[in-house]
């Protein structure tokens, strides 16, 4: 089970490279992987319907008895060949349903294929921590199916409802999850659904009531029904696969798979059958007046949804058969009916019942496809959904004898909300395949048969388990008896005159009643009012939020950044340091310095820092920021850290820099139009936290009761890392797990300011700079174009003329500095010729040619010799950062372009993906995660050494580059650009 999820994950990775190789057709073969599994799965029913099920277990976090266990029984078996055919079907559809120009096509496959791993993961977990993360995962890739088309706002604002609303169930049920895993001493759920705690001790109500509210909320059941239909803006393969046959499954198999141990809890059958008969009814009454056929599907999924939950809330073997077999049933014809509506919307672009007639006669396979799933959703025999639900009614009826109020209440409900499921059955079928009088026959347009195979497979499983039920019993009644007892019913096509047959025969009767005085039932709806109306009480918490949001901001944030440095400092002042003075014992002895230089150093540093905030210029003010930060690299040095002091020496002149970047587009002295006010309090709370921090670390330094692990730090990178560098090893190995937080903060950070600068997404680097062989032309002040034809290139160095390059895809770009002639001094940069002689500087150029390789060369170096000398990727990153930043100071915008013609997202996205790859990869080896595997390996006088610690510094650096490079672009390149059209716009307003 491990390696078909490391395969889904795998393949998921890829999936993007492969459609932009093979177009939609890649579907195909995605389609492969969830058969395959499928077709293991079904391979492991011996053992997974028998007393020893397949299971599989590594160990991933043993101080909280965590591990990544994954366990197929009889429930778990069920559900993952419901997600994986059901799964791979729809992928094949997609191949069909979608163009080669659909937009953002290969990260929709990847999205969709993860998905379907995701939810294998879930419904095969045994592990309830590591159940919860699948679980939180399918919400989180939910999100991204359901906003795939970014550009419209419905599509964005059903994407978020769904994550905040069934995220929110999730953290309730994180916390149920944890009081159980505390109660029961185990994270097993096998366990824990074997042997529950006390299931009269409130604290356990309270946490199961936590689960079950997680599991109403992913389930789309009352009162968190209203994101279900919203999310009809996904495309038609998300709603028939998250919408019909998994992701509001996942709440319906928690239910089922805590029911065997908790159903006789106090409020679990109360609860469920409550949630259920509610949701029933106003998914069943809702779906009476939709007109889009997506709608009327989601409202009546929302239906059978409450169907399912109010019969597995029993607790009780026959009903328990009943219920698993309608949830197969409807898995089958509700994905077959979403995918009809696919390709109704494929060939004749409506869904629109108003305005589709005839469609049944220009259709007849599809029509035909159609009919039998909406049967079988109706409950007519011969079909699948008849047998289900007459097993509901007669089951139902059976446990009035055991629990009379809740059963009579349950089948009252069921008998109701089946009505209008015969009703909107029926509208849906006439609305889209009939030919209404007074209307012309729709346009259609064939989308061949191709789109129909999933359909229609899925349909023909309706019509070939409603006739022979026995040939499916055998692998649902195994979850049945994990109740304790067998069932004594039996699933069959004919039980003879019977209750159950007597309530069919009604609920058709009147549902067709409804269908036929449909117009009626219209206007009847109108005169209810839509209260509770949950949508518009989610709408009302989302701006009572906002609102609150915007009054604590006006109350707390205020005069901009002063006043919330003020508001953080002060709260840091009255808790942190408070705290930590009043709860712990001050060292007994401090030592000032170990060498008086370190006392100059550090007078040095007091006198920048305080002069950094009394001077009137901005950039003197960085500067004497930078020189505090300098010496810290001086006292890093003289205490014997050099790995630190060149770390913080390589940060210092990348913030430095950056600091000048920014400062190009502020005033060049400090308040300079708003005279600061409250000086005197504001200094106040600088030397009061100066102050705090100082008590802290004393305090932290006296608060140590044993002795410091530290001392152990070199032996164990030795022995452990295989490394000789402490810090190296610390960050790469001992403390991974800080690194990856670190770096996915740099991530985010990269993202967040080029945001800020890109608006719309991160633009890629400038246009490079076309060869001269390829003829293009350039314009020159007061010249006309000319063509070029021929490199200018003499000895080792390149002699750029003006007409030399254009920016590809650009107009030409005009190299002069003025002058009626191009300057003729040399260029040392490829991009040199492009900046005007005012801004140009040959000895920078010229420095900057030599010394760039020369460090590239120096910080991969850094790179590999930093778990034995100083170094790393960190320190390694920064350097090539550093040269890039000497291309663009020397070249500007285009000479960066030159340097590194990469898309920085790129970049980031590898090495957070080479790091994460890393840490998941030592489960491949029986390891922990972010657990380091050494290889060695001799031949003759040579030997090689390297470890997987090496592979996780590699994608530090990538990120760390990365980083350097998107802010380059967006407060270097970007301002660049923003100058230059501030500059064009002008120049064209004087002319």
């Amino acid at each position: 089970m491990i390696v078909l999820l490391a395969l889904f994950g795998a393949l998921a990775l890829v999936t993007p490279l492969l459609v932009r190789r093979w177009g939609r057709w890649t579907f195909v073969a995605l389609a492969l992987l969830p058969a395959a599994g499928a077709v293991w799965t079904a391979l492991q029913a011996p053992r997974a319907l028998g007393d020893s099920p397949p299971a599989t277990a590594v160990e991933w976090i043993p101080t909280l008895g965590m591990s990544l266990s994954f366990r197929m029984d009889a429930l778990s078996w069920v559900m993952a060949l419901l997600v994986l055919v059901v799964g791979a079907l729809v992928l094949l559809y997609c191949a069909w349903y979608f163009t080669d120009d659909e937009p953002a096509l290969g990260r929709f496959a990847a999205l969709l294929l993860a998905f379907a791993g995701v939810m294998f993961g879930l419904v095969t977990s045994n592990d309830i921590i590591v159940m919860f993360i699948f679980w939180e995962a399918t919400s989180v890739l939910s999100y991204l199916l359901i906003g795939h088309y970014t550009g419209r706002r419905e599509s964005r604002g059903a994407a978020l409802q769904a994550l905040l609303v069934t995220t929110t169930g999730g953290l309730a049920m994180f916390v149920g999850i944890i009081v159980l895993v505390v109660h029961s001493g185990t994270t097993s759920i096998a366990a824990i659904v074997a042997a529950p705690p006390s299931l009269t001790d409130p604290l356990i109500i309270t946490a199961v009531v936590l689960i079950l509210i997680g599991a109403i909320s992913k389930s789309a059941l009352v009162p968190f029904h209203f994101w279900l239909p919203a999310a009809m803006a996904a495309p038609t393969p998300v709603s028939a696969y998250l919408h019909a046959a998994a992701m509001v499954k996942a709440g319906i198999y928690l239910i089922a798979r805590l029911a065997p141990g908790y159903a006789d809890m106090p409020g679990w059958r109360g609860l469920l059958v409550t949630v259920g008969v509610a949701t029933m009814l106003v998914g069943g009454w809702r779906s009476l007046r939709q007109t889009d056929l997506k709608l009327l599907l989601a409202y009546g999924t929302v239906s059978q949804l409450g169907f399912l939950t109010l019969v597995l809330a029993f607790g009780e073997p026959n009903i328990a058969l009943a219920g698993l077999t309608l949830l197969v049933g409807h898995a089958a014809f509700k994905a077959t009916l979403f995918l009809v509506v696919g390709i109704v919307d494929h060939d004749t672009g409506t869904r629109d019942i108003r305005e589709l007639s005839g469609l049944g006669r220009a259709r007849p396979v599809l029509a035909g496809v159609a009919v039998l799933a909406a049967a079988s959703m109706a409950g007519l025999p011969p079909l699948l959904g008849f047998v289900a639900k007459e097993a509901v009614f007669a089951t139902l009826i059976e446990q009035i004898a055991l629990t009379p109020t809740w059963a009579w209440i349950a089948l009252v409900g069921a008998v109701v909300g089946s009505i209008f499921t015969v009703a909107y059955t029926a509208r849906f079928v006439w609305g889209a395949f009939a030919a209404k009088p007074d209307m012309e026959p729709t346009e259609v347009h064939s989308s061949g048969a191709g789109m129909l195979v999933a359909p229609a497979l899925l349909s023909g499983f309706g019509v070939l388990t409603g006739i022979a039920p026995q040939l499916l019993e055998p692998y649902l009644e195994p979850y049945a008896d994990s109740y304790g007892e067998e069932p004594d019913y039996h699933l069959a096509l004919w039980h003879g005159l019977e209750p159950a047959l007597a309530l069919t025969v009604v609920v058709l009767a009147v549902g067709g009643v409804l269908f036929w005085r449909r117009a009626s039932v219209l206007r009847m709806q109108g005169y209810f009012p839509r209260v509770p109306d949950a949508s518009r009480s989610y709408n009302s918490v989302v701006r009572a939020v906002n609102w609150a949001g915007l009054v604590t901001s006006r109350a707390l944030q205020r005069r901009g950044l002063p006043g919330y440095l003020t508001m953080i400092f002060a709260v840091f002042i009255a808790s942190v340091a408070a705290s930590a003075i009043a709860g712990a014992d001050l060292v007994g002895s401090v030592i000032a310095w170990d060498y008086p230089t370190q006392a100059v150093v550090a007078a040095f540093m007091i006198v920048a820092a305080i002069a950094s905030a009394l001077v009137r210029q901005r950039f003197t003010a960085v500067l004497l920021v930078g020189m505090v930060g300098y010496g810290m690299v001086a006292l890093f040095g003289m205490h014997g850290a050099p790995d630190l002091a060149l770390t913080q020496a390589l940060v210092e002149t990348v913030t430095l820099v950056v600091f000048v970047l920014v400062l190009r587009r502020l005033p060049h002295r400090i308040a300079e139009h708003n005279v600061p006010r409250h000086r005197l309090l504001r200094a106040a709370i600088g030397i009061a936290v100066g102050v705090a921090m100082s008590v802290v670390a004393v305090v932290a330094l006296g608060s140590r009761t044993s002795e410091p692990i530290s001392n152990e730090l070199p032996e164990m990178a030795l022995v452990e890392g295989h490394g000789q560098n402490v810090v190296n090893v610390l960050l790469v190995d001992i403390r991974a797990w800080d690194t990856m937080g670190e770096i996915a903060m740099l991530v985010a950070v990269a993202t967040g300011v080029a945001s800020l600068l890109f608006v719309t997404g991160r633009e890629g680097s400038e246009p490079r700079l076309s060869r001269p062989s390829e003829g293009l032309s350039v314009r020159r002040r007061g010249a006309t174009a000319s063509a070029v034809t021929e490199p200018a290139i003499t000895g080792a160095i390149t002699t750029i003329e003006p007409e030399s390059f254009t920016a590809a895809g650009e107009e030409p770009l005009d190299f002069s500095a003025g002058d009626d002639e191009a300057p003729t001094r040399r260029s040392w940069l490829l991009a040199g010729r492009t900046l005007s002689a005012a801004n140009r500087s040959i000895l920078l150029e010229v420095l900057v040619r030599f010394l760039f390789h020369p460090a590239m060369v120096v910080s991969v170096y850094l790179l590999f010799a930093g778990h034995n000398a100083p170094g790393g990727g960190f320190a390694g990153g920064l350097l090539a950062g550093l040269a890039l930043l000497a291309r663009y100071l020397a070249g500007g915008r285009y000479e960066l372009a030159e340097a590194a013609p990469v898309d920085a997202g790129r970049l980031l996205g590898g090495g957070i993906l080479l790091a994460a790859g890393t840490a998941a990869g030592a489960l491949l080896f029986g390891q922990q995660v972010l657990e380091s595997t050494w290889f060695e390996y001799s031949w003759g006088p040579l030997s090689l050494s390297a470890g997987t610690s090496t592979l996780f510094d590699i994608g530090v650096y990538l990120v760390v580059l990365g980083v350097s490079l998107d802010i380059l672009r967006s407060l270097g390149a970007q301002v660049d650009r923003h100058q230059q059209d501030i500059a064009d716009a002008r120049e064209e307003a004087r002319s």
